[in-house]
């Protein structure tokens, strides 16, 4: 007699700014988890996290909602699931620049964006050598350079800093606040008995299609995943 394993489940919620492509940059990444094993739904509506039963079988949150506004109630469901193992993952502005107004999501996530010169800069990100051999990590080149949006910003005291990136005090876009700075780039924490990954690259696609951005941010997705 066989049988046959259930899917796993996966969730991709999607909306808020446009600037940041929600659609274009989720599309990008659904069709891995689907080769992963998982059953993608797409919500464009945050009511998604209302949804007690349907969370509780979900094992994967992806959100893209940069900025926006969600209510305590749907904060709280999303926080709910992932405690209760549910795993939530993103990139950029859709997960660490969502929902300015709602510290208990915040708190979730482990960071908040703050700021980011008003230009694009060249930078890189600089992966921990502590970390060489995470999951989401090994094997990746220790520097993964950019040109784009540098973001900024505060995080929790126990996230698990998996990179890093440092403003350059000689670039004059750099805020004199700002440079010499290094802060959180890519950041794990865990949430009662669920992973929550945040990346911080992927303001435009063609960052999230760099190879090695790409690998990082997939890894992380299955990483978070219940």
């Amino acid at each position: 007699m066989t049988t046959t394993e259930a899917p796993r489940r996966a969730l991709v919620t999607r909306g808020g700014w446009d600037g940041h492509a929600p659609v274009e940059t989720t599309d990008l990444f659904i069709p891995f988890l689907r080769e992963q094993g998982f059953e993608v739904t797409v919500s464009d509506s945050l009511d998604a996290y209302l949804d007690a039963e349907a969370l509780a079988g979900t094992d994967l949150v992806v959100q893209c909602w940069t900025m926006g506004e969600i209510t305590d109630a749907q904060a709280a469901g999303l926080a709910d699931a992932v405690r209760a193992g549910t795993g939530l993952a993103g990139w950029h502005g859709g997960i660490c620049d969502a929902f300015r107004g709602n510290t208990g999501y915040q708190w979730l996530t482990g960071g908040q964006f703050v700021m980011h010169p008003a230009e694009w800069l060249d930078h890189t990100v600089d992966l921990s050598p502590a970390h060489a051999d995470h999951p989401v990590l090994r094997g990746l080149p220790a520097r993964i350079p950019l040109h784009t949006e540098q973001y900024l910003v505060h995080t929790a005291p126990d996230v698990e800093v998996l990179a890093t990136t440092t403003f350059d005090p000689a670039d004059p876009a750099v805020p004199t606040e700002a440079a010499g700075v290094s802060c959180p780039a890519v950041w794990t924490r865990g949430w009662g008995a669920g992973r929550v990954f945040v990346s911080t690259i992927g303001h435009k696609l063609d960052d999230l299609e760099d190879p090695t951005v790409r690998t990082l941010t997939e890894r992380g997705l299955l990483w978070a995943a219940r």
